[in-house]
């Protein structure tokens, strides 16, 4: 007895391998069989070789590195700002509003299209983030003027905000614990590399206007590449224009938790703002020196420490970390008073570093406080709100603050008069957290 089963098995063709064909071939002429003629054919699966995708524990790397590079090509016109005013002839106003020109189109992004990425999926919207995050630096690249560094800022500010919140929920999708350490780690990693290594640039490399932005631009071309080799971690949804309407949807559960870490997450990137826009300015008036690597110091440190914090508390309660953050924070604005009057250099960094822990604990204690109670497809529109508030900390104060250099006391006095309001920002901040922790 033949055994069918068997038999149709081993006759079937494996998907991708090949598969022997016969095929009779008439003659010319009538009469007389034709030949046959055999040919392999390969079937439909082996002409399309799959690529491989990235998973697991490299796609976060992968993503986190996309946020440190995204911030970091923000942060690197920070040192050339001095550079553009030399040549450009223009005043601590522009460069203030150049720095908040960027915080506003990341606003405009998060708020427009901060939960595309739930509708679309990730990788379609990181994608499109980072072709126009090359543009942006091209335009860096060729900029002639202050119109044309205020577009790049723009665009690339635009790019930002696309991409933050998808980024931040990829990796949340993929490991809840690694994800929301690297959402708290990898902005400070962005921001404090890409101002020193810019600095470095400008001191020891030719065309430091232009090497930079080209040095960014192959980074991300790279990481642009890594993300088409993405496996998607989102299924597509319905819903994807109506999503682009600006909207402030907080789940119930949620609801405390944000208002606790809204004003943490405002002051703490006030704080970032100063050391953004004015830092450079202010290094230089207590050194007397005009090094631009050192200018670029102050951010490096505050951002390091930032990291260092985010990595000691990691094990600690959201609570705890927002807690941490806040004294700090009140703590190292009132060091650098006390550096401001001395006219102390060396004590400015030790409220630097200070500051970096409240920058550190209170973004970490802001994103943890929330994000990992909502669901997956909530993430990229939760986290889009809290980048937001970041980002409105991260631009307004550093307008006022320019604006009051120019036509008010001056620098020292705006140092002094800017470390005040993030000191009472502290405090409305700490009285929320306390009365929410009470409520709960």
């Amino acid at each position: 007895m033949t055994d069918h089963t068997a038999v149709d098995l081993a006759a079937r063709p494996t998907p991708g391998a090949h598969r022997r064909v016969e095929t009779p071939v008439r003659p010319l002429t009538g009469g007389g069989a034709g030949l046959v003629v055999a040919a392999d054919v390969v079937t439909a699966p082996a002409r399309r070789a799959r690529l491989p995708r990235l998973t697991g524990r490299p796609a976060v790397y992968l993503l986190a590195s996309l946020i440190v590079s995204l911030l970091a090509s923000s942060a690197s016109p920070t040192p050339l700002y001095a550079v553009y005013a030399t040549d450009w002839h223009f005043t601590p106003i522009t460069t203030t509003l150049v720095f908040a020109v960027y915080a506003l189109a990341v606003l405009v992004a998060l708020l427009t299209l901060g939960k595309l990425s739930d509708h679309l999926g990730r990788r379609p919207v990181l994608l499109a983030a980072i072709v126009v995050q090359l543009v942006s630096l091209v335009v860096f690249a060729s900029a002639g003027g202050v119109p044309g560094l205020i577009l790049a800022r723009v665009v690339q500010g635009v790019s930002t905000g696309a991409a933050l919140g998808a980024i931040g929920a990829g990796m949340l999708d993929i490991d809840r614990e690694r994800g929301t350490f690297a959402n708290a780690v990898s902005p400070f990693l962005g921001t404090g590399s890409g101002a020193l290594i810019s600095a470095v640039v400008v001191r020891y490399l030719p065309a430091p206007t232009h090497t930079i932005y080209l040095i960014m631009l192959g980074v991300l071309a790279l990481q642009g590449v890594g993300v088409l080799l993405m496996r998607e971690t989102v299924t597509r949804k319905p819903g994807a224009l109506a999503s682009l309407v600006p909207e402030i949807k907080l789940p119930r559960a949620v609801r405390a938790h944000v208002v606790a870490a809204v004003p943490a997450l405002f002051a703490v990137w006030s704080l970032a703002g100063l050391y953004g826009a004015l830092g450079p300015a202010l290094v230089h008036s207590l050194t007397g020196s005009s090094e631009v690597v050192l200018g670029a110091l102050s951010l490096s440190v505050l951002t390091a420490t930032g990291i260092a914090a985010v990595v000691v508390l990691r094990a600690a309660s959201a609570h705890t970390v927002m807690l941490t953050g806040l004294f700090t924070l009140i703590a190292g604005m009132a060091l650098t008073l006390v550096s401001v009057d001395l006219h102390s250099a060396a004590l400015f960094f030790v409220a630097t570093a200070v500051s970096g822990v409240a920058f550190g604990g209170g973004f970490q204690g802001g994103i943890r406080t929330v994000v990992p109670r909502v669901a997956a497809h909530q993430r990229s529109g939760i986290l889009s709100l809290l980048y937001t508030v970041s980002y409105l900390g991260f631009g307004l104060p550093t307008v006022v603050a320019g604006y009051l250099v120019v036509h008010g006391g001056g620098l020292i006095s705006t140092a002094r008069e800017y470390s005040v309001a993030v000191i009472v920002l502290a405090v409305l901040a700490l009285g929320a957290t306390l009365r929410t922790r009470r409520n709960a």
